[in-house]
């Protein structure tokens, strides 16, 4: 199945059923009275997060989605059906947006968590409604409310506590296949990840933790360069961010230039991911010895100035990896129990996620901007080429 991160729909709650103007007419019975009903409620669109699903593809085939009317009232006091609502359901992780105005109405990250995006038009109202004692006879009658209409955009950012970063083939995949059973592509060119895989590591009975795997980054990403940068939201939702470095790459690039890479990347795309935990993993320690790999570090820790975690773990034979795995759970827990004495915490989490998003939106926005304005302008240009084409005719 094809993985789909983002998709553009448009929603139509059902309209109202009108009421009915209706008077009671029976053999023997004179001036039976008004007796007209109520229309039904039309139906709502509710969008519900469902945790069997892993990807937003049915909504690239079906772009419309319209909920049932409510009929209209009948003769003899009948209220008329109310339309059934129309329940579309999507990942868990999945964000939804009103395109028309930006705001966010809501944001699924629990299964089962619905999220009302176009509420059903109101049900009119039958001429029983207006009798008294005064208007015996009444003919008014109200029409049901038209449903709102929502022009939406679904987002989904991969929930996962624990986010893997890199330059492509610095061992992203081969460290989540150590530490899980997820068993995502491995191979020795680059860009076999294409798109995030996500594993679940047991560190002991009852405590265990996500980790994603993200395409890899190259120079230039925030550009549009490689599989550029729209993977890179995925990481919003993450604790901690694991930036893999390949200790002993095959084209002799200095360790310390590829974290650098990364981290300038991540400062273009959203600064304020560029400001989350890290952790370096100095990965391939088995390729090197122990006083090269210590050169290796005191090297890339000098030049980047770096102050955090420093790991070295060998994804492929697991070396150092438990440990890491533990410090890692040991740590999420801290937040956690942090998060349950000051619930003030929460939500200042909150909201630097909602920061990290929106910086991530506006990126990627720009990007595809950039992009569209080179296509027209390439569009043009071949345009003022054809312009200076000679046209040969040939006499008969």
């Amino acid at each position: 199945m094809k993985f789909v991160d983002e998709a553009n729909i448009s929603v139509y709650a059902g309209n109202g059923g009108n009421g009915c103007l209706s008077f009671r007419r029976e053999k023997y019975v004179e001036r039976g009275g008004p007796d007209g009903g109520d229309g039904g409620d039309g139906g709502s669109v509710v969008i519900e997060a469902n945790d069997s699903l892993n990807t937003l593809v049915d909504f690239r085939f079906v772009k419309s989605y319209r909920a049932q009317n409510g009929a209209s009232g009948q003769g003899r006091n009948c209220t008329g059906k109310g339309g059934d609502d129309l329940v579309l359901q999507v990942p868990v992780g999945t964000t939804i947006i009103d395109e028309d105005s930006g705001e966010i109405l809501g944001d699924l990250s629990v299964a089962g968590q619905p999220q009302v995006v176009a509420q059903g038009g109101f049900h009119g109202l039958g001429n029983t409604r207006f009798k008294s004692s005064t208007n015996r006879a009444p003919r008014q009658t109200t029409s049901g409310s038209d449903g709102e209409q929502r022009n939406l955009k679904l987002e989904l950012k991969v929930l996962a506590e624990v986010g893997l970063l890199g330059l492509p083939n610095a061992g992203k995949s081969t460290l989540i296949r150590a530490v899980s059973a997820a068993k995502p592509k491995v191979a020795d060119y680059p860009f076999t990840t294409l798109i995030p895989n996500l594993g679940v590591v047991k560190v002991d009975a009852h405590r265990s933790f996500v980790v994603a795997d993200l395409p890899g980054l190259i120079p230039g990403a925030a550009e549009g360069a490689g599989l550029g940068i729209r993977f890179l939201k995925h990481l919003t939702r993450n604790r901690i961010l694991l930036h893999l470095i390949d200790v002993a790459p095959f084209d002799g690039t200095a360790p310390a230039e590829s974290a650098a890479t990364i981290i300038a990347e991540l400062q273009s795309f959203s600064p304020t991911l560029a400001a989350r935990d890290r952790w370096l993993i100095l990965n391939k320690t088995d390729l090197i010895d122990s006083q090269e790999l210590a050169a290796v570090r005191e090297s890339l820790l000098r030049q980047l100035a770096w102050e955090g975690p420093v790991y070295e773990v060998s994804a492929i034979s697991a070396e150092g990896t438990k440990r890491l795995c533990q410090d890692i759970m040991l740590h999420l827990e801290q937040l956690n129990q942090a998060e349950q004495d000051d619930p003030a915490l929460v939500s200042e989490e909150i909201a630097v996620q909602q920061r990290m998003q929106e910086e991530a939106r506006a990126r990627i926005s720009l990007l595809r901007q950039q992009r569209h304005q080179q296509k027209n302008a390439q569009v043009e240009e071949d345009d003022e080429d054809d312009d200076l084409d000679v046209d040969v005719e040939y006499a008969p």
